[in-house]
């Protein structure tokens, strides 16, 4: 491998583990550092995500991760929430930013990444790589606007939308290679094209160095809702409108007669309130605090299934790579996933079982099976999909994968 190559990776909501939790491509990069490569990673320095922003008031800030691997932060205004004009506006902030980015970065890139949801970036980063004449990557971790549309609730007349659907043909024409975490994207990109073009797929990943900074939750809290005797079926993450819950509260009023088993719901979200109002009545639910996201895999522990919800959309013909549904895994516990579209992870791992999206019959049957399991054949369930995820899902395996797509004519 030639140590010079260099790489700019593109995500306007990239963190890092100081400001909020790293993730996808602060870990990539990291990897491909230590690999060689030199590596910059470039975010905006405020979103809703973030859990500490950087503070500066230059256009830019360039700090130094590590050997190879510097952070490139634009300056971005703040807002108050997810749904703010403001947070719209950024979007194209970012990307008039990203052009100036050769006053900041004096490394000639080889490589471009940009990654979505937002194609509005797009353009900036097209810039650059035809500025450079560099190798040109369009990551999609987020189909838009076909999952505004299908779960946002936005209609496809909507001019934004329109907008947002041209610069998505645009990416996929002008792309020098097109990466998905969903398995199956490539059906979505001819479609959208009319005609075939190759894709890859880099699914979200997991860091293991991670388990060794897991916080353990105070005993006190977790017998407050964990409690010998029953069997637990356990919900984590946000609880809104885009994580089709509604599955799950209807199987915990079809379960209502077993009191052997409970239902819990770890975490915070725009829905949390109406849910706790509207199932009050229901003495086999719980509803948790959030957590800190290192004190999560702590929790999971005592849960005897772990369950995921989508809807019945088309935007997952396409396949899933959810980072729920690692952390579950990771938690080595059997997972009810309800979801009708494109398989994976949960299929191939042996780690629990799909049903049809929004079925509440077929949830209810999984319980009962999982109940009737005895307790080593759900611990072996929930091992095999640790040691999968751990085994395929490593950032450190994703990194090299990542490396041959974009330095090499050869396909993984």
């Amino acid at each position: 491998m030639n140590n010079k190559k260099t790489i700019w990776l593109i995500n306007q909501y990239s963190s890092t583990p100081e400001t909020a939790m790293g993730g996808r491509h602060y870990y990539l990069a990291q990897e491909l550092a230590k690999k060689g490569y030199k590596v910059y990673l470039i975010a905006g320095r405020y979103s809703h995500l973030l859990r500490q922003p950087k503070q500066f008031s230059e256009p830019y800030l360039l700090e130094k991760i590590d050997t190879n691997f510097f952070f490139v932060w634009v300056n971005l205004p703040e807002y108050q929430e997810a749904h703010s004009k403001q947070r719209v506006l950024n979007w194209f902030k970012f990307s008039w930013a990203l052009t100036k980015l050769p006053s900041v970065i004096t490394d000639r890139p080889d490589a471009i990444l940009y990654s979505s949801p937002s194609p509005i970036g797009y353009l900036g980063a097209k810039y650059l790589a035809n500025k450079f004449k560099s190798k040109f990557i369009f990551e999609v971790r987020d189909i838009w606007p076909l999952t505004i549309v299908e779960e946002g609730g936005f209609s496809p007349n909507n001019p934004f939308v329109m907008l947002l659907a041209k610069l998505e043909c645009f990416a996929y024409k002008t792309a020098d290679v097109i990466v998905g975490t969903m398995p199956n994207l490539g059906e979505h990109v001819n479609n959208i094209l009319g005609y075939s073009k190759p894709t890859y797929c880099i699914p979200m990943g997991f860091d293991p160095n991670v388990l060794s900074l897991q916080q353990s939750a105070d005993p006190t809290f977790i017998s407050e809702y964990f409690r010998d005797g029953k069997f637990y079926v356990v919900y984590a993450g946000t609880v809104g409108i885009t994580n089709a819950l509604e599955t799950f509260f209807s199987s915990a009023e079809k379960l209502a007669n077993h009191e052997d088993i409970h239902f819990i719901v770890l975490g915070g979200g725009a829905l949390k309130s109406e849910y706790m109002s509207r199932y009050a009545h229901c003495n086999n639910i719980s509803f948790m605090q959030k957590v800190p996201r290192l004190m999560v895999q702590s929790v999971l522990s005592h849960a005897d299934v772990l369950y995921l919800s989508t809807f019945n959309s088309k935007v997952w013909n396409y396949g899933q790579s959810l980072n729920k549904l690692i952390d579950y895994m990771v938690a080595a516990r059997p997972i009810i996933a309800s979801y009708s579209g494109y398989r994976s992870m949960v299929d191939e791992s042996g780690a629990g079982f799909f049903v049809p999206a929004e079925d509440v019959d077929a949830v209810v049957e999984k319980i009962l099976l999982l109940k009737g399991m005895s307790i080593q054949d759900r611990k072996e369930m929930g091992i095999k999909g640790r040691e999968w995820i751990l085994q395929n899902r490593n950032y450190k395996k994703l990194a090299l994968d990542y490396a041959e797509i974009i330095f090499s004519d050869k396909k993984i």
